[in-house]
């Protein structure tokens, strides 16, 4: 009888030996991988928060660019053809203070041509949904026809139209415009001459 008590109590600490280890690997399993795993996920966290901040300010500052760089890139357009203007008079102005200002004539029997300078509003839209940053919105803006300011055959598709005359211009955007919802898009911009430039 003794034996066979002595067996089972060999037998039952064996087993709580085995079952303290397991319980000590959990542990250790536990102590180690948990923060790890923590430290893992704040990671994770903390750089996909820096992606999103960057995609946004990436964003932000194409869509700045592309509003302040060139052509037919909306609102900046007009600052910049109009900062032209007023610079190309201030320049006449400077050099000849008898010669008039450029004076804006709305005469519909004039034809725009190239070299002309004209003031002009547009409304921009592709697929028939107008795009942010594709408008005059009504305060008109100076350009120069031949001047290559606008995307590539805007100019060029005004010549020949008189003051008053609402022209489609059909562009494509370069593919590398800047732009994600511009770049290699088709577009169609309602131009309307407001007048001639005459001196």
């Amino acid at each position: 009888m003794k034996k066979e008590n002595r067996k089972l109590a060999q037998q039952r600490r064996a087993e709580e030996r085995k079952k303290q280890e397991r319980q000590r690997k959990i542990k250790k399993f536990l102590t180690y991988f948990l923060p790890s795993v923590c430290v893992l996920a704040l990671a994770i966290v903390i750089i996909w928060d820096g992606v999103q901040n960057s995609v946004k300010a990436e964003t932000t500052t194409q869509e700045s660019s592309s509003d302040t760089s060139s052509g037919t890139e909306a609102d900046s357009t007009a600052t910049e053809d109009s900062d032209t203007g007023s610079e190309d008079s201030a320049d006449t102005s400077a050099t000849t203070e008898d010669s008039p200002s450029p004076v804006l004539s709305t005469d519909t029997s004039l034809t725009v041509q190239d070299g002309d300078s004209v003031n002009i509003d547009y409304v921009g839209s592709i697929d028939g949904v107008e795009f942010d940053g594709g408008s005059t919105n009504g305060t008109g803006t100076t350009l120069v026809i031949g001047s290559g300011s606008y995307i590539d055959d805007f100019e060029e598709q005004l010549i020949g139209s008189h003051p008053g005359d609402t022209v489609d211009v059909n562009v494509t955007f370069p593919e590398n415009y800047g732009n994600e919802e511009l770049n290699g898009k088709d577009a169609l911009f309602k131009v309307t001459i407001n007048g001639i430039y005459e001196n």
